[in-house]
């Protein structure tokens, strides 16, 4: 049986278009105005949402996404609130996919098979862990499978093409392929290292390959959608929150309008 992700990004092509997937943390601003946010995304457009885990040390995130990775620490977010994030989300839109974005130690912490079991049973669609090495993925990988979790994984301009055919043959869901060598931001330019990346990565895969860091504009959502299976939009939708400064009404407004833009785009390819 195909899995809620799978079937997702199935949907989209057969639309013959790109997924449009967004991301915010949970717990920014709050656990409760998080939730009502991810609810925006979906009903702006988005296919899949990313909840991020916050963390204290968010390696791959740029400084938007550390701002409210700070916000939501500050407010005292805890797995418990991600999950519940996680909950409420599937629960009002059965028809889209919900992940968790995370680094690897929180899930270590909580206990592996603990995690694939909780994420599961809020309905969550599967996990997308940037910093845990392939080689040592098994563990989760068996725990996510249990449950009917798919694992993503991250690839980058620098992965080689024996590397690119070790994490696609590991991972399921889609790939993540990551535009540009940094962190996460918007840029007035999506990398030229996007499109090369993507079709080195097709070579070793059948799953869908999605692209994230960057895509801030609907052109660019469009530019993306016309080589890749996914556009991934983060940071654009954070700076939306930050710059409401804390209306709330209008940062729901915001980031449902930018999610409708955005979805345009992916339909635009």
């Amino acid at each position: 049986m195909a899995s809620k992700l799978t079937t997702v990004l199935a949907a989209a092509k057969a639309e013959n278009r790109a997924a449009l997937i967004g991301y915010l943390p949970a717990g920014f601003p709050t656990v409760e105005g998080g939730i009502a946010a991810v609810n925006a995304l979906v009903e702006g457009g988005c296919d899949v949402v990313e909840i991020g885990l916050p963390h204290s040390d968010p390696v791959l995130d740029g400084p938007t996404i550390q701002t409210a990775d700070d916000i939501a620490l500050r407010g005292g977010v805890r797995i418990k609130d991600v999950l519940h994030t996680v909950a409420e989300v599937a629960a009002a839109h059965p028809g889209a996919a919900v992940l968790v974005m995370t680094y690897w130690n929180p899930v270590d912490r909580y206990g592996v098979a603990r995690f694939a079991a909780d994420l599961a049973a809020a309905g969550g669609a599967g996990c997308i862990l940037p910093d845990l090495p392939v080689e040592e993925s098994e563990e989760w990988r068996k725990a996510a499978g249990e449950h009917g979790l798919d694992t993503v994984f991250v690839v980058a301009p620098s992965s080689k093409d024996a590397r690119l055919a070790e994490v696609t043959a590991a991972g399921s869901g889609f790939v993540y392929a990551a535009a540009v060598m940094g962190v996460t931001g918007t840029r007035a330019q999506v990398g030229d290292l996007a499109e090369d990346l993507v079709a080195r990565t097709r070579a070793t895969t059948d799953l869908p390959v999605c692209v994230g860091l960057g895509v801030s504009t609907a052109a660019q959502a469009a530019e993306v959608a016309g080589f890749a299976d996914g556009v991934i939009v983060g940071s654009a939708f954070v700076r939306r929150i930050l710059d409401a400064d804390g209306d709330t009404e209008a940062a729901l407004g915001a980031v449902r309008a930018l999610a409708a833009d955005l979805a345009e785009g992916v339909r635009r390819r």
